[in-house]
């Protein structure tokens, strides 16, 4: 009977293996909102790292949240690191493409709670008196993190960040100064 149990939780264990590794390795998330102003008005937030505070989603999760900027000012090599509670982590961004005011790439690099490096990019389209900004981050997910995707929607989680973040965005270009 012990040989069975044991065979029996060995199989389960391959399966929920095999399950996991057949999981794609790469990962997308995308939002997208209009903003009533000319494009530079939202590239210029997302540009300049010390404009994040004022429309970023993590931003206000830990009030001793350490900041670290260094590179340029802004702009292409600008870098942003951060440290703090087990809401926002460790971590630190680099913008290594910046295309004023049609796009922004960001290399971004979690250290805590886990290790990780993605894609960012930001995208500005003017349409009319509008402007379509497109956040996009993009990853590959190794075995852990296909496994936690098994419970837990990574678009879901992440999106609803980016979606109040694209609305502190929104808010932030549409009460402020008209360019």
């Amino acid at each position: 009977m012990g040989m069975y149990v044991l065979f029996g939780v060995l199989a389960v264990v391959v399966v929920v293996a095999a399950v996991i590794w057949v999981q794609p390795s790469a990962f997308s998330v995308v939002r997208t909102t209009k903003i009533k102003g000319p494009p530079r008005a939202a590239f210029d937030l997302v540009n300049d790292f010390h404009q994040w505070r004022v429309w970023s989603p993590w931003e206000n999760i830990d009030p001793n949240l350490q900041r670290t900027y260094s590179g340029c000012e802004f702009g292409l090599d600008a870098i942003y690191a951060w440290v703090g509670n087990k809401g926002v982590g460790e971590g630190r961004m680099t913008i290594v493409e910046s295309v004023p005011p049609e796009l922004i790439r960001i290399k971004l690099e979690f250290l805590k709670p886990f290790e990780a490096t993605n894609a960012a990019e930001f995208t500005f389209v003017p349409e009319g008196d509008e402007t379509i900004v497109t956040w996009t981050m993009t990853g590959t997910k190794n075995f852990m993190m296909k496994g936690f995707g098994l419970f837990m929607n990574m678009d879901k989680m992440i999106g609803a960040d980016f979606e109040k973040g694209l609305a502190g965005m929104k808010s932030a270009v549409e009460s402020g100064p008209k360019m």
